[in-house]
């Protein structure tokens, strides 16, 4: 038994109590009549009998009524618990899955916010730390959200308000499912502060209460044991089609021409017809009607299979824009069934205007490099000598910026326009990069090979004769590294960015090596990215919004799927970063004095797509079963019980006086 409130009730039993004995204790003052007999007023003799000012109690069935009705009422605002939960308290740790899955509106009115309402169920069967109880022990709980990052929404506690304030918090995300880190995150709070010297904490380890679909990735890189898990599914029907597929791209040969390919997958038991709508700027060019075949399961190893579709568009279109391929709907042999996930029915691509890269190189007649940056696909290459270049207008090439990359082969200008550069050689001093002293035979130790510049790019051979070793800022990053000094290296300062190449090509043995070409074209594709090219405008979700080659502390504005107006500033070097991408749609960048950056961030995630609700799930070949039913309350709050007698108390009392007066 615990009591919310007791020193509200013992407040209002202080008043209300003696208020009412009161009233049965002080002498009725009555004033004098002449009446024809007394027999019916005996009990007014009585009284005037009385001379003190206060009379004898005496024995009433009504005075106690009213007692036991107040005293109701008082135990009623004390707050009284009744937890039906045994034992010590525990600790435990709401993990509620908030990716794309849980957006399925098959519970209405989707699955997350079922989630939420079982978690907040959970939350009030816990034994909270009350002012008095007639024990000491409650519950303490912590609440992480989770997509493919988790995200701690309240530490651990054993405020029921606090906790259900967090929940009421979690937002939908379109990310996709992954629970390790969660895990981590769950244990690393969960962990007692005082450990043993045998590393084994003095305090039961903390349960975990999942609440999911169980359409979980990385099921397979965590490890629980059979205990520590407990698992609610959220979800009642997989029926869904969705877009997991879809590119457009112009053709090499004819850049007016785009040729979108986008795929259907069903995960419902019976064939589904769809039409597919293609339209650009919100302009409708195509609507194609497809039956997409339903899932199927081996026999042999019992995979279910979903049935795929392939849908292919073809058009001319020569200008910028926002592509657009939804299905419109999805029906089955007994005739219209809505989807149950929005977030894949509709993919996004920006359309870039098909134009090639425009490059300055500054040499003195650097034939290899040249010739490697003709290789590349690029609109226009003019090569200057380094007087040619330093006699340029360089005020009104920051403002115009007519080439995309310039590549300085061993020049060191007075000063640069903004740009995107490629430098051989010395980097300038005015972009915080010192160069104390020169090197010799240095050989390539590391690289990164999953970067863009780097991307297939085989630096095994690499051997400088002489080269220059770079200090570097802290903000730069570092792609290379020789063995005393990094290689290559990427710094962005005033608006500008520098890919650095501390050597001279012609002092090393790169020429001959086939990856020199390939460095040059990823390269100059990689610094034409940064003014905006199509390859970073289409994002995953959760890939941040880049951009680069901007003002120092100019400040512009976002627009998103669900909100608009958001207020971003670019950093020092001229960069904002923009992590808010959880939801698909498309986003909008509008910088002062230039054109409105477009972005889309789809799904097209097959298994999030697949809203299959699983009864068990599998932890690196532990299984977990569902509960078979949703979390119920553990305990039983007893004032409505209380109030109900007060008024059946009070009803009684009625009854009573009512007899008494007609007697």
């Amino acid at each position: 038994m615990e009591w919310l409130t007791p020193m509200i009730a013992v407040y209002a039993a202080a008043v209300s109590v003696p208020l009412l004995l009161l009233l049965y204790f002080l002498k009725l003052k009555r004033r004098e009549q002449i009446v024809s007999s007394t027999l019916l007023w005996k009990r007014a003799v009585q009284d005037l009998q009385v001379n003190a000012p206060f009379q004898r109690i005496r024995h009433n069935i009504l005075l106690l009524l009213q007692l036991l009705m107040l005293l109701a009422i008082l135990l009623a605002l004390a707050g009284p618990i009744l937890s039906l939960l045994a034992g010590p308290g525990r600790r435990y740790v709401l993990l509620i899955d908030r990716s794309a899955s849980m957006n399925a509106t098959d519970v209405e009115p989707t699955r997350l916010d079922a989630a939420k309402e079982q978690a907040k169920v959970f939350v009030e069967s816990l034994r909270s730390k009350v002012f008095f109880s007639l024990r000491d022990d409650c519950d303490q709980t912590m609440v992480i959200a989770f997509d493919n990052h988790a995200k701690v929404m309240c530490n651990f506690t054993s405020d029921k308000r606090q906790l259900n304030m967090a929940i009421d918090t979690i937002t939908p995300s379109d990310g996709d499912s992954s629970l390790a880190e969660a895990i981590v995150v769950a244990r690393a709070f969960a962990q007692s502060p005082g450990v043993e010297a045998d590393f084994l904490s003095a305090e039961e380890p903390a349960q975990l209460v999942l609440f999911s679909d169980g359409q979980i990735r990385d099921l397979e890189q965590i490890v629980v044991s059979s205990d520590e898990l407990v698992f609610h599914c959220i979800g009642e029907s997989r029926k869904n089609v969705g877009i997991t597929a879809m590119q457009a791209r112009r053709s090499y040969e004819k850049p007016d021409e785009i040729n979108v390919f986008a795929t259907l997958t069903n995960y419902d038991d019976e064939e589904r017809a769809c039409d597919i709508q293609l339209s650009i700027n919100n302009d409708v060019r195509a609507v194609r009607s497809v039956m997409v075949p339903p899932q199927k399961t081996d026999s042999g190893t019992d995979t279910a299979r979903p049935g795929k579709v392939a849908v292919n568009f073809s058009l001319s279109y020569a200008e910028a824009g926002i592509l657009e391929v939804r299905q419109l709907q999805s029906s089955g042999e007994t005739g219209f069934q809505p989807d149950s996930l929005p977030c894949d029915d509709t993919a996004w691509a920006i359309l870039s205007p098909p134009e090639k890269l425009s490059i300055l190189l500054v040499t003195t007649g650097n034939v290899i490099l040249e010739s490697a940056l003709k290789s590349c696909p690029v609109a226009r290459l003019e090569v200057h000598s380094p007087a040619e270049f330093d006699a340029m207008d360089h005020s009104a090439m920051s403002i115009e910026q007519p080439f995309d990359v310039i590549v300085l082969d061993n020049h060191l200008p007075a000063q640069l326009p903004k740009c995107r550069y490629l430098i051989f050689g010395r980097p300038p001093d005015y972009i915080d990069v010192s160069v104390p002293q020169q090197l010799d035979n240095q050989i390539m130790v590391d690289w990164r090979p999953k970067h863009p510049v780097l991307e297939y790019v085989n630096l095994t051979n690499l051997f400088a004769a002489k080269c220059y070793k770079m200090v570097l800022p802290r903000d730069a990053e570092v792609l290379a590294e020789f063995n005393e000094t990094p290689a290559l290296a990427l710094v962005r300062r005033n608006g500008s960015v520098f890919l650095l190449a501390g050597f001279d090509i012609l002092q090393t043995s790169w020429p001959f090596e086939p990856g020199f070409v390939l460095f040059c074209y990823n390269a100059v594709n990689f610094l034409g990215m940064q003014v905006g090219r199509k390859q970073e405008l289409n994002l995953e979700v959760g890939q941040p919004i880049i951009v680069e080659g901007l003002d120092p502390e100019i400040l512009a504005r976002i627009d998103g799927p669900d909100f608009s107006g958001m207020e971003i500033k670019s950093n020092s070097s001229g960069s904002i970063r923009f992590a808010g991408t959880s939801r698909v749609g498309t986003y909008n960048l509008s910088v002062p004095a230039q054109p409105i950056r477009f972005y889309a961030v789809n799904l097209l995630d097959a298994m999030e797509s697949n809203i299959d609700p699983l009864k068990k799930i599998v932890f690196s070949g532990q299984p977990v079963e569902a509960q078979e039913r949703a979390p119920s309350r553990a305990n039983l709050p007893l004032w409505p019980f209380l109030v109900g007698l007060a008024l059946v108390l009070a009803c009684l009392e009625w009854l009573i006086y009512n007899l008494k007066v007609r007697i």
